[in-house]
């Protein structure tokens, strides 16, 4: 019987490594790249991003042309097969530009509205993480697990911000958090870190905003580990992003409620 998750995952694999490759070439002659800025200068987009976009769009249109797509930089295109491919071709342009390793492609497969699997390459770690709704997250083949022993206290809080959102609650979210005990920990890229919740390398993550592409494949990936998430809007909206542990959860949901009422 044909799995057509299974085959879409499979391809997203595939797919995620030859891009990661392709993006690597594209970090070790990053000097040459073409580089614009999109809200502002914090919010750059590279030749890197576009042609690696355009290589997985490809792609995924070679072998299923009716599947909808949406990505950071090309846009949505539309599809009558009920699954979207939501990519994000190098999450942590930032940190990508600058020589940091912190970055990587991310592919989440939506079906129903409901993110059905989802793959984060990180080429500069040679790891990859991957999930499947109801079957389980994985990093290099090895089953993932959230930290079972973290607490606020003794281990670090993934966060970030942009543009899009205001300061204030942001910074009283991290004032309640250290006078919790808790530490922050912030590497460019959102995907990355919620991989790190999965792995049980960070106790969680929080961001006021996140589009789908950066942070649908992690927040699958954090569930399927065991751990928790606060509801995400459906596709093409953003919204805030709370993921950890399930003990962590609860305590980071209470701090962001105190933060959002100062």
């Amino acid at each position: 019987m044909i799995d057509p998750i299974a085959n879409r995952m499979a391809l997203a694999e595939a797919i995620a490594q030859e891009a990661g490759q392709r993006a690597l070439e594209y970090f070790n002659t990053r000097d040459a790249l073409i580089i614009e800025d999109k809200a502002n200068p914090q919010d750059m987009v590279s030749q890197a991003d576009q042609e690696v976009e355009l290589l997985l769009r490809t792609r995924i249109a070679a072998s299923f042309p009716d599947d909808a797509i949406l990505g950071e930089e090309g846009g949505g295109t539309a599809g009558t097969s009920g699954f979207t491919w939501v990519l994000d071709p190098i999450d942590g342009t930032a940190p990508f530009l600058a020589g940091l390793p912190h970055w990587g492609v991310v592919i989440a497969i939506v079906e129903g509205g409901k993110t059905v699997a989802g793959v984060i390459e990180q080429p500069m770690a040679k790891e990859v993480f991957t999930a499947r709704a109801g079957a389980g997250a994985w990093i290099n083949g090895t089953p993932m697990q959230v930290g079972a022993d973290m607490r606020v206290e003794n281990c670090n809080i993934g966060a970030g911000i942009s543009y899009r959102t205001p300061r204030g609650p942001f910074m009283a979210f991290l004032d309640n958090l250290l006078e919790a005990g808790g530490m922050f920990y912030r590497n460019g890229s959102g995907a990355v870190m919620l991989a790190s919740v999965a792995a049980g390398r960070l106790g969680g993550y929080y961001e006021p905003h996140m589009n789908p592409w950066d942070c649908l494949a992690g927040l699958l990936m954090v569930e399927e580990a065991g751990g928790r998430v606060l509801p995400f809007p459906a596709l093409p909206d953003g919204g805030t992003v709370l993921a950890g542990t399930p003990i962590i959860f609860d305590h980071l949901s209470t701090l962001l409620e105190v933060s959002n009422r100062t």
